[in-house]
């Protein structure tokens, strides 16, 4: 059922794709997004940005 409705959005996009300015805003929000995981990957994000992992929820398994 899933499949149908990313099939039936798909050909939607096709008939009628989004603005380019549209795409662009997508694609830098995404950019963005692998910045920020990549500073805090390489620990290079400031302490005053980081959840203070003695106050953070744990998940329950």
């Amino acid at each position: 059922m899933n499949n149908l409705i990313w099939l039936l959005r798909a050909s939607k996009w096709a008939r009628n794709p989004p603005r380019a300015r549209t795409v662009k805003m997508i694609v830098a929000i995404i950019a963005v997004g692998f910045v920020i995981a990549g500073l805090e990957r390489l620990e290079l994000w400031p302490d005053w940005a980081r959840l203070n992992e003695d106050r953070a929820p744990r998940a329950s398994r």
